[in-house]
């Protein structure tokens, strides 16, 4: 009896000990993450071909659920989706909810189907530092509570259905390094942005109109795109300063004016300036190593500067440039340095070449539709046209 007695008092002690031990596991998270977990994961679900949320078995540890980071007792990561290439990504709605998760400091989906506004609670995370959720169906303005968030250093909310204006407080974020709004139906102007470490602003391929203040973007821009939009005014002043840049796209755009020679002194890698209004004559102030330089479709005028020749890429047709062709150009094409030469559809009147000079196979020259007739037949692209010299009524024109 006395053996039996022993025996269930162990048996007691071990059951009671296994509770407790169970009861540790499931309290580890704190209460209200847990809650908010929950809640977010009512309001998204797997596409067809995604399992992604099989891991989320809440009858089990949350911070163990597959894109689920915790410290402590917090989630301070959520990166919803299967990360990998071709992942079918998640439907549904980001909960309001997320704003619960006080010490979330990362918050990211991969690309998918989720779709509905930016819930206004995401303002309340005031850790976080990281906010991707590009490609997929996020409609709605951006909400200007974004500002906020102090500690915001990257912001991608690119290839999204995202309308109205950028926020004139997102500009304030002081942390702000990374802004990549692209793709999407932003309008109205670009701010002014007064985060001295941003680096790479991307908003191509929306609406945005009107201009550029000096001011407006910070010298330590490294990438700035904002090409597809429908900005106009000068540039000028607002280029001369962001000295640091090695990517430049402000193509198909309204932009006038002329641009500064030292933007071909930043340490650009490929400079897009191509279907603007541009004017006035372009003169870099030492030679030129930016391996590709797009300047169609504008309207410079001027010779043609020699500083040019050491470009790998250069697109210079659809202008106003005049005069002969520099020597340099020809030399540094004949041994194969130059891979592209567009001069087609301007007011040049000749170039130093052997009719039967042996153009490597490497390169590309475009000289039609220019006041000349080229001494060299190269190939053009399609929509250069069939003409192959300018009338010389428009050239007596120019000249006069």
């Amino acid at each position: 009896m006395a053996k039996q007695r022993c025996l269930g008092v162990g048996f007691l002690v071990f059951s009671l000990c296994l509770f407790q031990c169970n009861m540790i596991t499931f309290a580890i998270l704190d209460p209200l993450d847990f809650l908010a977990l929950q809640s977010i994961r009512k309001a998204l679900h797997d596409l067809p071909g995604s399992n992604f949320f099989a891991s989320w078995d809440f009858t089990s540890d949350p911070c163990n659920f597959a894109g689920v980071y915790c410290d402590s007792d917090k989630v301070i990561s959520l990166n919803l989706g299967d990360p990998r290439a071709g992942s079918p990504g998640l439907t549904g709605r980001v909960d309001a909810a997320i704003g619960k998760l006080s010490a979330l400091a990362e918050f990211s989906i991969v690309p998918g189907r989720v779709y509905g506004p930016l819930p206004q609670s995401i303002s309340q995370l005031k850790n976080l530092r990281f906010l991707a959720i590009s490609r997929n169906f996020i409609s709605g303005g951006i909400p200007a509570t974004l500002g906020h968030l102090r500690n915001l250093r990257t912001l991608d909310l690119s290839y999204n259905q995202l309308a109205g204006e950028i926020p004139r407080s997102i500009g304030t974020l002081p942390e702000l390094t990374n802004l990549i709004l692209c793709h999407n139906h932003i309008s109205g102007s670009v701010p002014q942005f007064l985060s001295q470490s941003l680096t790479r602003l991307d908003l191509k391929h929306n609406s945005l109109t009107g201009s550029l203040a000096p001011s407006s973007l910070p010298p330590s821009l490294q990438y700035l795109s904002l090409a597809w939009n429908k900005l106009s005014g000068s540039v000028d002043r607002a280029l001369n300063r962001l000295d640091q840049l090695n990517y430049l796209d402000l193509s198909l755009n309204q932009f006038t004016g002329s641009i500064p020679g030292r933007i071909f002194t930043f340490p650009i890698t490929n400079l897009q300036l191509q279907r603007n209004q541009f004017t006035g004559s372009v003169e870099p102030v030492d030679q030129v190593t930016i391996p590709t330089v797009d300047l169609s479709f504008n309207s410079f005028s001027g010779r043609i500067s020699p500083l040019f020749s050491t470009v790998q890429n250069l697109y210079l047709n659809n202008n106003r440039f005049t005069g002969e062709v520099p020597a340099s150009f020809v030399d540094r094409l004949l041994a194969a340095s130059i891979q592209i030469l567009y001069l087609q559809h301007n007011f040049l009147t000749g170039i130093q070449i052997n009719p039967t000079a042996d153009i490597p196979l490497s390169s590309s020259l475009c000289l039609q539709y220019n006041c000349m007739v080229p001494p060299v037949h190269t190939p053009c692209p399609f929509r250069s046209g069939k003409q192959i010299t300018r009338p010389t009524s428009q050239c007596n024109e120019w000249k006069g």
